[in-house]
């Protein structure tokens, strides 16, 4: 559809000395990594209100970067923005060298009165140089975005609970060293045509939070701050619209809890007001990048001009003690409310190719009113005094000190008693991020458990506690015993030859007639079982001290 706004006259004039590579290349095309760096050290180099700094290295061995922009003197709160997480979807770096500029050099350093910014043009660096004009096929511009994922083929989106790759891993610890009072990420979406060109969105919509004082902040001083500096500038603002069926928007749109593994949900465990941005595909280059400069410039505004209700909701969510955790979630058949929307007419027609109905959008608006469908929690966690990991949990308590999660290690041995998980049925799959998921049946055992020297107690009082719980607590989505951390618990110890097993078994069915019962109940329900030498003399292992007692034991016990 034809556009046209007053962002416009952000744009730099053909010649002028701080025009940005994408400006002079008409928004065709996106600069490449070292364009881009070269492009900011000149402009840091120009004034005293911009650093650049490193804050990491990815696989491939480029710097991951960022630009301060600050006036100096008292300590002052800071917003971060990243683009580039996804680094196909470039918009937000085109859009802050231009907005770094206009701060820098053209008037708009009064953006820096009450916060520092930090910017990080390229999160995705090896990906961003990965260039190919095939690699988003359904977004207009530019010709040359990057990828996806990393070099090593991991979604950094997906990546923020387990933190396996570098540049999650240096994101965690610039987190943690600014404890930013915004986080701000940059993308573009996907998915079916509408009319709204700058999109965006908090955990689970701002419905399904665990930061409910941030999430009243979002949805009331921030949503309306930004809305209304967004349509002043010519752009059409709308929370980020994902359908229950792209085909037919009349099912509604849909919303959903997010686990800390996305930039959102992790904001939402840690206690981060995080915003998601999505800049809509079918909107060409030049309206994104516009767009994308004017909602974060609305929203620097918003939080630098109510730093002190932002501040507090902080507070709160982080002194709050939840008793419970919402592990598991089904979708809620009954809508939360109708909403107004504006859609893109469509026609239907019958494709020789798909064999199938398919649309073509029609470019003209088409306002609709749509059914918002949510979710509702099926399961609960009631949450521990403490978890313990034990000093073998390299990896996990690696993650711990990454996410700034306050614990404390023991120097000698010591029996606790706690409450523990033990998997049945365990299920692999599916593959994920470089991981193999894994579920199952979760039962709950007590138990006095030996904890070497240099495991370690994670209280849960304290500000990340409940990330802690989205982290440890094996029933929570995005768990490490979710994100396969623990195979070892996969595999059986120890072995009993069958001319030792076979006859120990035909003993126990002998001498116990429960026992038989329960065997004879088990033949008749599963009759794989049944025909299975193995499994059957395995059957009886299991009730006996030979067993693998650790065999499926969640090795991180909770402290009731």
């Amino acid at each position: 559809m034809a556009w046209s706004g007053a962002s416009e006259r952000l744009i730099a004039a053909p010649g002028d000395r701080w025009i940005t590579p994408a400006e002079r290349a008409r928004f065709e095309t996106t600069p490449n990594y070292a364009e881009t760096r070269a492009w900011l050290e000149r402009l840091t180099a120009a004034s005293p209100l911009l650093a650049l700094h490193t804050f990491g290295r990815t696989p491939e061995g480029r710097d991951l970067f960022y630009v301060r922009a600050g006036k100096g003197g008292s300590v002052k709160p800071v917003i971060l923005i990243q683009a580039g997480i996804h680094s196909g979807e470039i918009d937000g770096k085109d859009a802050g060298l231009m907005l770094l500029r206009d701060i820098a050099l053209r008037g708009k350093d009064d953006l820096l009165d009450r916060v520092d910014l930090v910017f990080v043009p390229i999160y995705n660096a090896d990906g961003h140089e990965r260039t190919s004009p095939w690699n988003r096929p359904n977004q207009r511009g530019p010709r040359n975005p990057g990828t996806r994922s990393t070099a090593q083929n991991i979604n950094l989106n997906r990546d923020y609970a387990k933190a396996d790759a570098p540049e999650t891993r240096a994101m965690l610890a610039l987190l943690k060293q600014l404890d930013p009072i915004l986080y701000v990420d940059m993308h573009v979406s996907d998915g079916f045509d509408h009319g709204y060109d700058v999109t965006y969105t908090y955990a689970g919509w701002g419905r399904h939070t665990q930061s409910r004082a941030i999430t009243r902040w979002l949805n009331t001083s921030f949503q309306t701050g930004v809305d209304a500096f967004v349509t002043n500038m010519g752009h059409r603002p709308h929370f980020y619209p994902s359908a229950i069926d792209e085909r037919d928007l009349s099912k509604g749109l849909r919303v959903a809890a997010e686990g800390p593994r996305y930039s959102t949900g992790y904001g939402d465990f840690a206690r981060i007001p995080t915003v998601l941005v999505e800049m809509h595909c079918l909107k060409p280059y030049r309206q994104r990048v516009l767009g994308a400069y004017t909602m974060m410039e609305g929203a620097i505004r918003r939080a630098a001009g109510d730093v002190a209700n932002l501040r507090a909701a902080i507070a709160a969510d982080r002194a709050a003690r939840p008793e419970t955790l919402a592990a598991r979630w089904a979708r809620d058949p009954v809508p939360l409310e109708q909403v107004p929307f504006e859609g893109v007419a469509l026609e239907r027609y019958r494709s020789p190719a798909s064999g199938e109905e398919e649309v073509r959008y029609l470019a003209r608006p088409q306002r609709l009113t749509l059914p918002i469908i949510g979710q509702k929690p099926v399961g609960f966690v009631t949450l521990p005094r403490a978890w313990w990991v034990p000093a073998s949990a390299t990896e996990v308590i690696d993650r711990l000190d990454l996410h700034g999660i306050r614990y404390e290690r023991i120097g000698s041995p010591r029996t606790v008693a706690l409450d523990m998980v033990r998997l049945s049925e365990p299920r692999l799959g599916p593959a994920s991020e470089q991981r193999v998921m894994v579920s199952g049946t979760m039962r709950h055992e007590r138990r006095q458990e030996a904890m070497p020297a240099g495991s370690v107690r994670v209280p849960y009082d304290q500000p990340k506690g409940l990330l802690a719980a989205a982290l440890l607590e094996a029933e929570a989505e995005d768990s490490f015993l979710a994100w396969g951390f623990f195979p070892g618990m996969l595999q059986q110890s120890g072995a009993m030859e069958r001319y030792a097993s076979a006859p120990m078994a035909d003993a126990m069915l002998a001498r116990d007639p429960a026992l038989r019962r329960a065997f004879e109940a088990k033949l008749a329900a599963d009759p794989a079982f049944a025909t299975d030498g193995a499994a059957r003399l395995a059957w009886f292992i299991a009730r006996t001290p030979y067993r693998d007692e650790r065999y499926l034991l969640y090795p991180i016990g909770r402290e009731l």
